[in-house]
Order: C-alpha cells, then sequence, then structure tokens
C-alpha cells in the first residue's frame, strides 16, 4: 500500500508541484488539505479543491478554522493592542501556526505517514510548520520539496506541463496573502530599502474620500457591534469593519523587521480592521484600566507578540500570559467612536460605564473635589523625600 501524506495545499504553483512530485515521483497517496483562516472565500475554496483533484489527489478538503483562529489568537492580540515594532499587527504571520495545526491535527485523523508544505528556505513559515508538527506529531515524517530542491519557477511549470497539467500560473508582480487580520503584500520595492509599495500594489483601492465616522463597540474588550449592529459572530464583526475601512486605504505601512532565521526582513501589509479596532480598543483601555494594568499588560503583550511571530505559540507561558491579559479586560466595556479619512482614522471619544475619567473626585486641570489643597502640599512634600535626600548626600560629595 501507498504511504499516505497531507500535504498543506493552497493552489499556488508550489504546492501545485508538489501534488505531482509526491505522487508520481516519490510514490506517495496525496490528501491535500487547505486550512482557511478567513482569507479564502467559499467560490476561491471551491476552485483550490477543484485543482487539487485536477492534479491527482486522492481526497481534498477544506478545514475552516476562522472562530478558532479567532478565539484563540485574534482576541488576545486585541487585549494586547499588539503591534509587532509598533507597526505590524501580526497577521498572515499569526495565521501560520494556526494552518499548521489544523494540517498536522487533519493528518493524524485518517492515518497520515507523513506531512507536506510548500514553504521556501529564506522566509519564516517554513519554522513555524516545521515546528508545529514536530511538537504535535513528531513521529510524523515532514517533507518539503519547494524548499529541500531549491527549485525555480520555470522548472515547476515545465515538470507540470510534461506531468499532464497545465494551468495559467502567471508570475504575479507581488506575493500577496490576504488574511482576516490582514493581507501581506511582497516582492519587488519591498526587497529594497530605500523603495516603497505604490498604490496599485495594494489589493484594496482608495473609493471613500470624505470623512465618515465609524463607531464599535466592545464588552470585556472583544467586538460587539458596528455603527450600532451588534454581532454575535465576531469574525463577522472583524469583517464589517474591514469591508468600511480598506475603501480609505486605512491600515496600509510597511513593517521591517527581523525574522526568525536571523535575517533582516520587509513587507507591506494592508490591515484596516486590526488598526481601527486595536486603535478604538486602546482608546477605551485608557479610559477604563489603572495606570499599572495599562502598563503591565503592555509588558507581557510585547512578549505575547514577539513569541507568536516567532513559532512559539505552543510554549505554555502563552497560556499563562493570556489570562493575565483575558483578566485586565474585565472592565473594557463600552463604545469608541472614530473619523475616518483616507489613509487614516483619528479617534473621537469613548462612552462607557466604567469610564474613570467620570467621577466626583475632580477635573482634570479644572477643580479638585475629593481632595484639598492642604492635601496636595502635604503629599508633594513626602513624593519629594527620597529625591531631596539624594541630593542633599550627593551634592556634599
Amino acid at each position: 500500500m501507498k504511504k499516505k501524506v497531507v500535504l498543506a495545499f493552497s493552489g499556488g504553483l508550489d504546492t501545485s508541484f508538489a501534488v505531482k512530485y509526491l505522487s508520481e515521483d516519490l510514490g506517495y497517496e496525496v490528501h491535500t488539505a487547505l486550512s482557511n483562516t478567513g482569507g479564502f472565500s467559499p467560490a476561491e475554496c471551491e476552485k483550490i479543491a477543484e485543482r487539487a483533484m485536477a492534479l491527482g489527489a486522492a481526497s481534498h478538503v477544506t478545514l475552516n478554522i476562522e472562530q478558532e483562529y479567532y478565539e484563540k489568537c485574534i482576541r488576545y492580540m486585541v487585549y494586547g493592542d499588539i503591534l509587532r515594532n509598533g507597526t505590524y499587527p501580526i497577521s498572515v504571520s499569526s495565521e501560520r501556526t494556526f494552518q499548521a495545526i489544523s494540517i498536522i491535527e487533519y493528518a493524524k485523523k485518517i492515518g497520515a505517514d507523513a506531512v507536506a508544505h510548500g514553504s521556501t528556505g529564506a522566509g519564516n513559515d517554513q519554522v513555524r510548520f516545521d515546528l508545529t508538527f514536530a511538537i504535535l506529531a513528531p513521529e510524523i515524517e515532514v517533507i518539503t520539496p519547494t524548499r529541500d530542491m531549491t527549485l525555480t519557477r520555470e522548472y515547476e511549470i515545465n515538470y507540470l506541463k510534461e506531468h499532464g497539467f497545465e494551468a495559467d500560473f502567471k508570475k504575479m508582480e507581488y506575493s500577496i496573502n490576504k488574511g482576516l487580520w490582514g493581507t501581506s503584500i511582497g516582492g519587488k520595492e519591498t526587497l529594497k530599502s530605500e523603495l516603497t509599495l505604490p498604490e496599485s500594489a495594494y489589493p484594496s483601492q482608495i473609493e471613500l474620500h470624505e470623512p465618515q465616522s465609524l463607531k464599535i463597540g466592545f464588552e470585556k474588550g472583544e467586538i460587539v457591534s458596528v455603527n450600532g449592529k451588534e454581532y454575535t459572530d465576531k469574525v463577522e464583526a472583524i469583517r464589517a469593519v474591514e469591508a468600511i475601512g480598506s475603501r480609505y486605504g486605512i491600515g496600509r505601512d510597511m513593517h521591517i523587521g527581523d525574522t526568525i532565521i536571523g535575517i533582516k526582513g520587509r513587507v507591506g501589509f494592508e490591515a484596516a480592521a486590526a488598526m481601527l479596532i486595536i486603535g478604538a480598543h486602546k482608546m477605551l483601555e485608557k479610559h477604563t484600566m489603572t495606570k499599572w494594568q495599562l502598563y503591565w499588560k503592555e509588558q507581557v503583550a510585547n512578549w505575547y507578540g514577539m513569541f507568536l511571530h516567532e513559532a512559539q505559540y505552543l510554549e505554555p507561558v502563552m497560556r499563562d500570559i493570556e489570562v493575565m491579559m483575558e483578566s485586565s479586560q474585565q472592565y473594557v466595556t463600552g463604545e469608541v467612536e472614530l473619523t475616518l479619512r483616507p489613509y487614516c482614522f483619528q479617534t473621537v471619544g469613548v462612552s462607557s460605564p466604567y469610564d474613570m475619567m467620570k467621577t466626583d473626585f475632580g477635573e482634570y486641570g479644572e477643580v479638585n473635589k475629593a481632595w484639598s489643597a492642604d492635601d496636595v502640599k502635604g503629599f508633594t512634600k513626602i513624593l519629594g523625600n527620597q529625591m531631596k535626600i539624594a541630593q542633599l548626600i550627593r551634592n556634599k560629595k
């Protein structure tokens, strides 16, 4: 009997080549699996399934894991207001680990002997897939033809033609990876430090120019409404924000960072929903959390984002950080109003029953109500004691 291999299949050139190569050269029974974290529409999933079967796959399955991806990842990235290097919402890169988890779980379910992916040897994804597979199923072999054989695009196209499969594999100017939490754009200008992407490179084009108000509601840190419409499905709420923000070209930027493999990497991205939701959420937190809650949550959130980006999602400390971040969100409830304009947005204001500005203690810069002038004088004197002591002793020396 032939050995079974599950191939993480996207329908692109690399994974199309892999179906033929694994079945005809290596003699495997190939089962393809598309792990959909929200980047593929039903129509796109159907076309990918048709291509897999046309290539000779023994079976194909679409693993729709958008809800799991939200519950186990996106909501924590919102809790933490996570932007890698203060810029990138860890969109497509965070999806890879969850795609790898679903692929390896499916491989175990059907009793596969091996699992395969089409990552190259020059990026982060190879580590995300390999590490996840190795931790969750060390007994299953990992096959990576694109990486191991250092294949060229021309070689793969000719190979497919020679093996009876022809398709329009036009070389796109940019490598575009679309996901629920954002879309990455790589190639041409992203490979040169002094250049940036042109307007035409972004999948979403600007359609709206007049300012528009957007209201996002949260309950315990999670998005629950968009412009007054309530959502029980958080994935749909994210898509609703994306549909509005992307028409203004909001959420575009260039991310320059350190890759897992040690080289510098540069990629363009657009992530309207992520940037708008995080921006609104962060404003609401400022009104509803204490100074030290905000400070310590930011510290652990920075580590969470770094670990997530660098394939460390399965590290147990991540579960500990998630508990802390979720606890911090107990009173992050309310609605935030934003004003959208081409390429940018502005936070307008917050309405929350837990707004710490709305108290009887006083109004900043105006009037004190819960303390007297003498209270402040005494407080200031005590507050300065240690600084005074240090100044006196050191000035004597």
